[in-house]
C-alpha cells in the first residue's frame, strides 16, 4: 500500500507541477467564469467551483507533505552518508533532525560558538558572507 500511494503522490506531484497542469487549470477557471452569465450566477454556478478547488486543495495539501517528507529523509540520508564518509566529522550528528527543535538549536549555538573560538575560520567566513550580502 506504503508503495503504491508513493508512486501515486510522485506521478501526481510531477503532473501538478508541470505547467501544463496551470494552463488548464487556468483555462478551466476562465470557462467556469464565462459560463456564469449563461447560468444566472446560480448557487449550483458558484457550488462546482467551490466544491472543486475545495477537494482539490485538500488532496494537494497530502500530495505536497508526501513529497517533502520523502525529499527531507533522502536529503538526511545523503548527509548522514556524507558524515560517515569524512574523516573528520562528528558522526554524533548523523540522525539529529529526531532531535526537539530546543535541542537541535543548543547545537546550533554550540557549533557557532565553536567556529567563532577556532578564530581563523571565522575570521575568514564573516567577511565573506559579507561581500556576498552585499552583493544583493
Amino acid at each position: 500500500m506504503d508503495r503504491l500511494f508513493t508512486n501515486i503522490a510522485t506521478k501526481s506531484a510531477r503532473m501538478l507541477g508541470q505547467p501544463q497542469a496551470f494552463i488548464i487549470s487556468t483555462l478551466l477557471i476562465i470557462i467556469w467564469a464565462l459560463s456564469g452569465p449563461p447560468l444566472h450566477y446560480s448557487d449550483t454556478w458558484q457550488l462546482i467551483v467551490n466544491t472543486a478547488t475545495t477537494v482539490l486543495t485538500f488532496l494537494a495539501v497530502f500530495l505536497i507533505q508526501n513529497s517533502q517528507n520523502r525529499d527531507g529523509a533522502a536529503m538526511q540520508a545523503k548527509l548522514d552518508e556524507i558524515l560517515r564518509a569524512l574523516d573528520k566529522a562528528r558522526v554524533e550528528f548523523v540522525g539529529i533532525e529526531h532531535l526537539t527543535d530546543a535541542q537541535i538549536s543548543e547545537i546550533r549555538t554550540a557549533l557557532e560558538t565553536d567556529i567563532v573560538n577556532e578564530g581563523d575560520k571565522w575570521r575568514t567566513a564573516v567577511p565573506s558572507v559579507e561581500r556576498l550580502l552585499a552583493r544583493y
